[in-house]
């Protein structure tokens, strides 16, 4: 996409770019397709969902999706049971406040929402069990005053989910990642921070244990591949270097090889803005 045309908000950006037929699938994959409710449900059959389902395993009581956008992952949370509130500051009908209220309507789901930033949580200590937050911290404008503020509302014994949150391994990098970020150009409010960056801010926070998910680790990271297309995509552009697909094929086919040639991948993955995921535990 070279368009470089800026919009003044969110809504009108994700409202000119459901109708560019070039960016269909963009849009699917960012789940800002109509119906919203049917963009809900995808996200909550998703391989994306389930691997951050495996990780709520055994917890309940009540979550707050900071950050909640469109109230796909709030939709999925209420579904899995939680009591949910969604903080989402922009009203929008379309991308915001606006459309949860709507999504929850439709569901007939017990959400709550308030319009609010994650630098300014407005509830009491030690309010939620969950705190989800999806590609939420490479957006504040104050990383460690939103990380402080999530653990202050968190129970003791209570987690933080923070998914999918772009990384850099040099900030020399940042300008490259906002260059070539599929959306950055149409409203701006893109960014990524080093590694270090994020975990320093949610160990400053008071998380008693933080576990890392890496790019290729996970497929919260890896959405909107899985990690079988994600294969096929490899096979596609090994057999364009050496034309024997069925070869590729073939020694790719193990989950457990494919597995350990992504881990070792990892160790040479400096891609700008790739995802990382963190689970932070409350003592």
């Amino acid at each position: 996409m070279n368009d470089e045309r800026k919009f003044t908000s969110w809504e009108d950006a994700v409202v000119w770019l459901r109708h560019q037929p070039d960016q269909h699938q963009l849009v699917l994959d960012a789940f800002y397709d109509d119906p919203l409710i049917a963009a809900a449900k995808r996200y909550f059959q998703s391989t994306e969902w389930q691997a951050v389902t495996s990780l709520l395993k055994g917890r309940s009581g009540t979550a707050l999706d900071v950050g909640a956008g469109r109230g796909i992952a709030s939709y999925a949370l209420a579904r899995s049971g939680f009591a949910v509130t969604a903080l989402e500051p922009d009203a929008s009908a379309i991308v915001g406040a606006a459309a949860i209220r709507e999504l929850a309507a439709q569901a007939q789901l017990p959400i709550q929402v308030v319009e609010e930033f994650s630098e300014r949580l407005p509830f009491a200590d030690a309010a939620f069990d969950l705190v989800f937050a999806r590609a939420v911290l490479h957006h504040t404008r104050d990383l460690e005053s939103a990380c402080r503020e999530m653990f202050r509302v968190l129970r003791p014994g209570g987690v933080l989910i923070a998914a999918r949150e772009h990384v850099i391994s040099k900030e020399t990098d940042l300008p490259q990642f906002l260059a070539q970020h599929p959306l950055h150009h149409l409203y701006g409010g893109e960014h990524a921070f080093l590694l270090d960056r994020y975990t320093g801010a949610l160990t400053a926070a008071g998380f008693s244990a933080i576990d890392t998910l890496a790019p290729l680790q996970s497929p919260i990271n890896l959405f909107p591949y899985t990690p079988e297309t994600l294969r096929d995509a490899v096979v596609a552009k090994l057999t364009r270097t050496i034309p024997v697909a069925p070869v590729w094929r073939t020694a790719l086919a193990s989950r457990s090889v494919f597995a350990s040639l992504l881990s070792i991948a990892e160790r040479f993955d400096h891609r700008p803005g790739r995802l990382y995921s963190f689970v932070c535990h409350k003592a």
